[in-house]
C-alpha cells in the first residue's frame, strides 16, 4: 500500500495520498491552501489517478483545494453533512464575516459531485475499504477514516487526534464535551499497533498517544 502526505506551505495541512500501489488509483483526503502544483507532482511522480476526495471537515485549511482536484479530474468529494455547507461558505466555520479574502479567495463553491458521509458508513474507493466514523469536538462534521486492507491499522484522523495534542474547540461548531466523548468512544478502544496520520504535524500511534497526550491521559 502507498501512503503519502505533504504540508500545505501556507497552513501546515497535512494532504493525504493513499493508493494500493504506484500505478494504481488513489484518493485525496484534505487538499487545503495551495496544494495542487505539490499534489500534482506527487500523483505523476507515482503514476495515480484519483478517483475521489476525502475530506476530514470542513474548515478551509482543509478543504481549499477541493473544488479545483475535483473538477480537473471529474471525481466526487465526500465529507459530512453538518460540514457540507463550509464548502461555499468556508466563514461559516470559522467565524470570519462572509466575504473576507481567504487567502486571496473570495469565492467559494462546491465541486459537482458532492456525496454525504454517514458514521458507520464502509466507503469504497480505488481498491480500498475507508471506514467513517463521526468524530465531532473539532467542528460539528468531524469524522475519522480507518483504513483496513494493509499490514498495520491506519487512521486519519484530520484535527480530532495529533501528536501529543488534539484540535482547538473554540470555532463554530466545536465543543470541547464533544470532543472528550470522541476521544474516549472514538480514539481510546483503537488498537495500540494504530499508526495515526494527521491534519497537521508528524503521524503518531495510538500506543504513543495513548502514553503521552496530555487529553487522553486525561480521560
Amino acid at each position: 500500500m502507498l501512503i503519502t502526505g505533504f504540508p500545505s506551505a501556507v497552513t501546515d495541512t497535512n494532504c493525504w495520498v493513499v493508493a494500493p500501489a504506484p500505478g494504481e488509483q488513489c484518493v485525496v483526503i484534505d487538499p487545503g491552501i495551495g496544494v495542487v502544483p505539490q499534489l500534482d507532482e506527487v500523483l505523476a511522480e507515482h503514476r495515480l489517478h484519483p478517483v475521489a476526495v476525502l475530506l476530514t471537515h470542513g474548515h478551509f485549511d482543509h478543504t481549499f483545494s477541493v473544488l479545483p482536484v475535483c473538477q480537473a479530474r471529474d471525481v466526487p468529494a465526500y465529507i459530512h453533512p453538518a460540514d457540507r455547507r463550509q464548502l461555499a461558505d468556508p466563514w461559516s466555520g470559522v467565524g470570519m464575516p462572509p466575504g473576507t479574502p481567504l487567502f486571496g479567495s473570495l469565492t467559494f463553491a462546491e465541486p459537482d459531485d458532492v456525496r454525504e458521509l454517514r458514521s458507520e458508513d464502509k466507503v469504497s474507493l480505488a481498491g480500498l475499504d475507508f471506514a467513517v466514523t463521526h468524530a465531532p469536538g473539532h467542528s460539528a462534521g468531524s469524522v475519522v477514516f480507518g483504513l483496513s486492507g494493509s499490514d498495520e491499522a491506519v487512521l486519519f484522523s484530520g484535527d480530532v487526534l495529533f501528536a501529543g495534542s488534539i484540535g482547538r474547540t473554540d470555532l463554530p461548531g466545536g465543543s470541547m464535551a464533544d470532543m472528550e466523548r470522541s476521544l474516549r468512544s472514538v480514539i481510546l478502544p483503537l488498537d495500540d499497533g494504530t499508526t495515526v496520520h494527521p491534519g497537521h504535524g508528524p503521524s503518531t500511534s495510538v500506543a504513543r498517544e495513548r502514553a503521552t497526550n496530555p487529553y487522553l491521559r486525561a480521560l
